[in-house]
C-alpha cells in the first residue's frame, strides 16, 4: 500500500487552499473522481466526512488515513475549489484471474477456496499483503502434511483495463518419510506395545498403500493423545509428554521423532460419589456406571461413566444435564477418589419435531416410526430409537438429528430429523445377462417404499434360460397403527432345474397367499402366512432320474397344497442396507396343512451379527450363518422340488450355484433336506472412492453343505447320496467381494478360491449377482 498522507496538505496548498497556512472551511459538498470499479457507496462509508462539516487539516489527514485502511486505493488526493472538496483516488487493479500450476495434492477448488475466505477472488481488488499471507499459509499448510521440500512463487502479471492477474505457482515437493520414532522416559510399557499406538509408521512393505510412513503435524498430534490416553487409562495419572522433538535431514526427505514422557506412578480409585441434585437415586446411578473402589484408576471409565449418568437423565427428560466428574487425587495411597457432580437443569419437553430431506417419501411415513412424540417429556432413548428405525426402513441413505432449544424458553426443545433418500427399489425393462440363468428379458417394478407411501408394491414379467415367471406382490407395513403388516402375493412360474445345473426335471407353479405381521417390540416380529399352491412336475425324458421317477410313482407329479408359515424376526442391526452394527436372527416354520396332496415341513433360521473393529474407521468385523432342516410327515415321501441348495454368490462363493451337496443318479445336484452354510466378512473402507456410503468391499471365508438325512430308494443312486450330515463334506472358500448400490438396484460381485475342493466339486472364481448385496 502506498502511503500518501504526507500530500494531503501539498494537495491542499496547490489548490490555493492556503499559502502559508490552513484555514478550516464548511464543505458544501464533495466531488468524487477517479472511481472506476469500487462503488461510491463504498467510499462514502469509509470517508468519515460529509456535506456541512466543517473540516480542518487534521480532520482531513485523519480521514485519508481511515479511507486508506480500506484497501481499496492506492493513492488519494485532495483538492479544493471554493467550498466543493474534491476526492480524487486511483484504484487498486482488480483480480481479472487467478492461475494455479504445479498443484495435484490440493484441488484447485480446494486452493481457491482458501483464497476466497482469505480476500482474494476474482473480480475483487487486488492486495499484495493478502496474496503474501496466502503464499506463507500456504507452505503451512503443506509443511503441515510434511512437504518440507514445498515452494511457492507468485506473479502479479498486469493486464489492460487497470487489472491484473494472478499466477501461483506451486512445487508441493514429496512427502517425508519417517525414519525413526523415539521414545524417552518409558519403564512400565516396551517401545513396541507403545510405537503400535501410532498412526506413524516407519517404512513398510505395504506403505507404498498405507502411506502411513508419511508424517504429518495433525497424525502425530493424534497419536500423542493416543499415548496420554494409554497411560491415563492404566491409572498413572501423572503422566506427561515433557516434549516433542521432529528433525528432518538437510535435503528434507527423511524426518526423526523424539518423544520425553513422564510416566509417574499408578493409581487406583479409592471411592466413587455423586452430588448435586440427584433427581434419579444415587443407588441406581452407581450400580449403573459399574465404577468398584479398588480397580486402577481409568479416564476412559471416567468419562464413560460421565456419558452414562448424562444418558439416564437424558432418558428422564433432562436433555441439558451437565455431569462434571472432579477427581481428587490422594499422593499418599496413591489413589483417586472421584465424585460426579449432577446439574440436572430442567426437565425438557418437546415442542415439535421438524422432518427435512423427504422429497418423495410422505411425511406420515416418517413419523410413525417416531418413538418420541410432541408435547411429551423428551427421552435421549426414544430419540435414539426413532434414528434407529428410521435406518432400517431401507428408505434413506443417512439420518441425522438435532436438538434445539426453543427461543425465550429454558425446558422446551424442537427436535429436526434430516433424511437423504436413497434408491429403495427398482423399476426394470431390460435385456440383461445373469451368470447363473442365462440371458433374461425383465419387466417389472419392485419397490419397498412405493411412490413414498412406504408400501412394499412389486411386478414382475421375466423370462430367461432356467425361468419363466410373472408375480405380483404387496405389502403394507402399517395396515393399522400399532404396525400390524398385511401382505399378499399371486405368482405364476416355470423353472427349468436341469437349466440351471440341478437335477433334470422342470416344475410349473402357481398360486397365491397372504401374510400378517404382529410386532413383539420395538425389534421384534410374528408373521403368520396363509397360500394355496399347484405344482406339477415335468421329469425329462430323455434324460430320466431315477429318485424323481421314484417319487412320481408314489406320490403322482401334481399337487394341490395348501401351506402356512410361521416366522419371527429379531432385528438389532442399525441400517437395512450395509449395517455396520447390531445383529439379527430369522426363523421360520412352513408346513403343508393337513390335508393337502402333500405332507411336510420345514425349518429354516439365519442370523448375521456385526461390530466395528475400530469406531468409525469403516473396518467391520461381520458373521454369518444358516441352519436348515426339512421333512415329511404322514407317511408321505419328502418332496425333492422343496430341498435346499448350496453353492454360489449367496451361500458359498468360489463353488457354482446350487453345485454342491447330495447328487441324483445322473451326478447332476438334487440338494438336501438338511442345510449348515455361514461365513465370516471383514468390511473395509472403499478405497479410491470418496463418497463410500454407495460401496461395501470385504474379505471372506465361507464354508458349509447340503446333505440328507434319508436317500431316496435307489439303488443305483446309493453312491451319490450319504445320509446324515457328514462334517468332513464341509466345502470352505476365501476370496474378495463388492457391492455397489447402483441405480438398477445392488450389483455385487466376488472372486473366490474353494480351499478343499474335491473330485467332482465345480468351481467359479468369479461370480456376481444383481439385486443381491453383501
Amino acid at each position: 500500500m502506498k502511503n500518501r498522507f504526507g500530500l494531503v496538505l501539498g494537495c491542499v496548498l496547490m489548490a490555493g487552499v492556503a499559502q502559508a497556512s490552513f484555514v478550516p472551511f464548511a464543505v458544501k459538498d464533495i466531488r468524487l473522481e477517479g472511481v472506476q470499479s469500487v462503488e461510491p457507496g463504498i467510499v462514502f462509508r469509509n470517508f468519515p466526512i460529509v456535506s456541512g462539516d466543517t473540516v480542518s487539516e487534521a480532520s482531513l489527514a485523519t480521514a485519508t488515513k481511515q479511507l486508506f485502511k480500506s484497501g481499496y486505493f492506492e493513492d488519494i488526493e485532495l483538492k479544493r475549489e471554493g467550498d466543493y472538496l474534491i476526492l480524487k483516488v486511483r484504484e487498486r487493479p482488480a483480480i481479472s484471474r487467478i492461475k494455479l500450476d504445479g498443484n495435484k495434492v490440493l484441488k484447485d477448488e480446494d486452493l481457491l477456496l482458501g483464497l476466497k475466505q482469505s480476500g482474494l477472488r476474482e473480480g475483487d481488488v487486488f492486495k499484495r499483503s493478502a496474496l503474501d499471507q496466502i503464499r506463507l499459509d500456504l507452505l503451512r499448510l503443506y509443511v503441515g502434511q510434511g512437504r518440507y521440500g514445498a515452494s511457492i512463487s507468485t506473479e502479479v502479471e498486469p493486464l489492460p483495463g487497470n487489472r491484473v492477474s494472478l499466477n501461483i505457482n506451486i512445487k508441493e515437493g514429496s512427502v517425508a518419510s519417517i525414519q525413526h520414532i523415539n521414545i524417552i522416559g518409558n519403564t512400565v510399557f516396551d517401545d513396541e506395545d507403545l510405537k503400535d499406538l501410532f498412526s506413524l509408521k516407519l517404512p513398510s512393505f505395504w506403505s507404498f498403500y498405507t502411506k502411513d510412513d508419511r508424517y504429518a503435524r495433525e497424525k502425530l498430534s493424534g497419536d500423542l493423545e493416543r499415548l496420554r490416553s494409554y497411560y491415563m487409562d492404566r491409572g498413572y495419572v501423572k503422566f506427561a509428554i515433557d516434549s516433542t522433538q521432529v528433525s528432518i535431514t538437510p535435503d528434507k526427505k527423511n524426518v526423526f521423532i523424539t518423544v520425553n514422557i513422564h510416566e509417574g506412578e499408578k493409581y487406583t480409585l479409592k471411592d466413587v460419589n455423586l452430588a448435586g441434585n440427584l433427581v434419579i437415586p444415587e443407588e441406581e446411578l452407581v450400580t449403573s456406571i459399574a465404577l468398584e473402589a479398588g480397580q486402577t484408576f481409568s479416564r476412559k471409565a471416567m468419562t464413560n461413566a460421565q456419558e452414562t449418568i448424562t444418558r439416564a437423565l437424558g432418558d428422564q427428560g433432562y436433555m441439558f444435564a451437565n455431569v462434571s466428574p472432579l477427581p481428587e487425587v490422594n499422593e499418599e495411597d496413591k489413589t483417586v477418589s472421584l465424585k460426579f457432580f449432577v446439574d440436572p437443569g430442567k426437565q425438557t419437553y418437546v415442542r415439535r419435531i421438524n422432518i427435512k430431506g423427504n422429497s418423495r417419501t410422505a411425511d406420515e411415513v416418517v413419523r410413525r416410526e417416531m418413538q418420541q412424540m410432541e408435547a411429551a417429556i423428551a427421552s435421549t432413548e426414544s430419540i435414539e430409537k426413532t434414528k434407529q428405525k428410521l435406518q432400517k426402513t431401507g428408505y434413506f441413505k443417512s439420518v441425522n438429528m438435532e436438538a434445539s432449544p426453543v427461543p425465550g424458553t429454558d425446558d422446551q426443545v424442537d427436535l429436526n430429523y434430516t433424511v437423504e433418500e436413497q434408491q429403495s427399489g427398482q423399476f426394470t425393462a431390460s435385456l440383461g445377462f445373469a451368470q447363473s440363468e442365462g440371458f433374461i428379458i425383465d419387466l417389472g417394478v419392485q419397490q419397498d417404499n412405493f411412490f413414498g407411501s412406504g408400501k412394499k408394491v412389486g411386478f414382475n414379467i421375466a423370462k430367461s434360460t432356467t425361468k419363466r415367471e410373472a408375480s405380483f406382490n404387496y405389502l403394507d407395513p402399517y395396515y393399522t397403527v400399532d404396525g400390524v403388516s398385511r401382505g399378499f402375493d399371486i405368482f405364476y412360474r416355470e423353472r427349468d432345474f436341469e437349466e440351471d445345473d440341478v437335477s433334470s426335471y422342470s416344475l410349473d407353479e402357481y398360486g397365491a397367499g397372504m401374510t400378517f405381521g404382529y410386532p413383539i417390540d420395538d425389534y421384534q416380529r410374528l408373521s403368520f402366512s396363509l397360500g394355496i399352491e399347484n405344482i406339477t412336475i415335468n421329469p425329462n425324458s430323455s434324460k430320466p432320474v431315477e429318485e424323481i421317477q421314484s417319487f412320481i410313482d408314489e406320490e403322482g407329479n401334481s399337487f394341490l397344497n395348501l401351506k402356512g408359515t410361521l416366522g419371527w424376526t429379531n432385528n438389532h442391526l442399525n441400517r437395512a442396507i450395509f449395517p455396520s452394527e447390531g445383529y439379527y436372527h430369522s426363523a421360520s416354520f412352513e408346513s403343508a396343512i393337513p390335508g393337502s396332496e402333500l405332507g411336510y415341513y420345514r425349518l429354516h433360521y439365519n442370523t448375521k451379527w456385526y461390530r466395528p473393529v475400530v469406531e468409525d474407521s469403516g473396518w467391520i468385523l461381520g458373521l454369518k450363518g444358516r441352519l436348515g432342516y426339512a421333512q415329511s410327515y404322514g407317511g408321505q415321501s419328502y418332496p425333492f422340488f422343496k430341498n435346499f441348495f448350496a453353492g454360489g454368490i449367496k451361500t458359498i462363493r468360489g463353488f457354482e450355484n446350487n453345485s454342491l451337496g447330495p447328487r441324483d443318479s445322473n451326478g447332476d445336484p438334487f440338494g438336501g433336506n438338511v442345510m449348515a452354510v455361514g461365513g465370516a466378512e471383514l468390511i473395509f473402507p472403499m478405497p479410491l472412492v470418496e463418497d463410500k456410503s454407495g460401496w461395501r468391499t470385504l474379505l471372506f471365508v465361507d464354508g458349509g453343505n447340503v446333505f440328507a438325512s434319508d436317500c431316496l430308494a435307489s439303488s443305483s443312486a446309493s453312491s451319490n447320496c450319504q445320509e446324515g450330515i457328514q462334517f468332513d463334506e464341509f466345502r470352505y472358500s476365501a476370496g474378495f467381494g463388492m457391492t455397489w448400490l447402483s441405480p438398477m438396484g445392488p450389483l455385487s460381485f466376488s472372486i473366490a478360491k474353494p480351499l478343499n475342493s474335491q473330485k467332482g466339486d465345480e468351481e467359479q472364481v468369479f461370480q456376481f449377482s444383481l439385486g443381491q448385496s453383501f
